[in-house]
């Protein structure tokens, strides 16, 4: 990658390493034979990376019209489960035409305009703590007990709904030991919840969550701990995302100066979190590699081109010296990345796009 990098000629860039995604994702299905494993297009919903996934995958969830209509026309024939709140009458009626295979219903207002016939997951809002968690799905997200009581008996007066099980996500960045006994609770509650609902043949989906380090890019979720530690029955499904797409994406560019101000170094580059949005979301320094300069470490601060002092993709870090035309490869990019950055903040020019194959 890094030669390819170095040799694109215009900055900035993604690229995609869809080989190394590829077996990523086969080591995880093979580490879950009895797990559905559904991935979220939130996290990167770039058609070679649904097609890479496509053969390791049960299916894809996705949280708008607009990744339902995408994800259908790039993998016309997957399953799909359709989930977030706030879903539109348009969305509900677009599900439908599109032939979901879920729906996870987040109100009890969504649960009365749904067409028919639909095959739905309530979600739940469990009180479960989360400790250690990098983000909580609390709020708005999914309902508590007293209302999916209310939902139940809502559908079944409804002929056209059918109550096939529930869906729970709480937490994100956890890792398997942590990830482990949160299925566990969900587990226990909803097969008693579902039992008292008259649902046979239960459908437990238990979200996503696994932990990614950006400070340890080396260090990955236990995927075959958490296999082999999931209840046997009933069969469950999992959403991952970014722990299944960030390792294999680099946001790559160049440097346009250096400037020492009040005794700190900047390294401004071409771009910035209008391209890369994921150290400013999470509050993180960037991993990253400098391909094109070495010796010497000193201490600086990679800025991007954005008039506002938020455009840091990491601060006060060590570096080699860097000079106007180096290379930046910022790693660990292929997750909540390009497709959740403000791209027109300053209409700079957009990066192009390169997939390794």
């Amino acid at each position: 990658m890094n030669e390819y990098a170095v040799n694109l000629g215009s900055y900035p860039a993604y690229i995609y390493d869809l080989p190394g995604l590829d077996a990523h994702a086969a080591e995880i299905r093979a580490a879950l034979p009895n797990t559905e494993l559904f991935y979220a297009a939130k996290a990167n919903p770039d058609a070679e990376i649904l097609r890479t996934l496509a053969p390791h995958v049960d299916g894809i969830e996705v949280s708008s019209g607009g990744e339902l209509s995408h994800v259908r026309a790039t993998l016309p024939d997957t399953r799909m489960a359709f989930g977030g709140p706030g879903k539109t009458t348009e969305e509900l009626a677009l599900a439908h035409h599109l032939n979901v295979d879920r729906i996870h219903v987040e109100s009890p207002r969504e649960l009365s305009r749904l067409p028919g016939p639909t095959s739905v997951l309530l979600r739940a809002n469990l009180p479960l703590r989360t400790p250690n968690a990098a983000l909580t799905m609390s709020g708005p997200f999914g309902m508590d007990e007293p209302t999916l009581n209310d939902c139940a008996r809502h559908i079944a007066e409804a002929p056209h709904i059918e109550l096939r099980g529930i869906h729970v996500h709480l937490a994100s960045g956890l890792d398997a030991p942590a990830m482990l006994d949160l299925a566990t609770q969900i587990r226990d509650w909803a097969l008693s919840w579902l039992e008292a609902h008259g649902v046979s043949d239960p459908e437990l989906n238990i979200g996503g969550g696994m932990a990614v380090d950006y400070a340890e890019p080396d260090t990955r979720f236990d995927w075959q701990t958490y296999g082999q530690g999931l209840p046997a029955t009933p069969p469950l499904r999992i959403e991952p995302g970014r722990a299944l797409t960030a390792y294999h994406g680099w946001y790559v560019t160049d440097v346009l100066d250096v400037k020492t101000t009040h005794g700190d170094t900047y390294v401004i580059l071409r771009g910035g979190t209008h391209h890369l949005r994921t150290p400013v979301t999470k509050g993180h320094d960037h991993p990253f590699k400098a391909l094109t300069a070495s010796g010497p470490e000193e201490r600086a601060t990679l800025v991007g081109q954005l008039c506002t002092p938020k455009d840091v993709f990491a601060r006060d870090v060590l570096v080699p010296r860097l000079s106007p035309g180096d290379v930046i490869a910022f790693t660990m990019a292929g997750a909540y990345a390009w497709n959740i950055s403000h791209h027109d903040f300053l209409m700079h020019p957009k990066p192009t796009f390169h997939y390794l194959r």
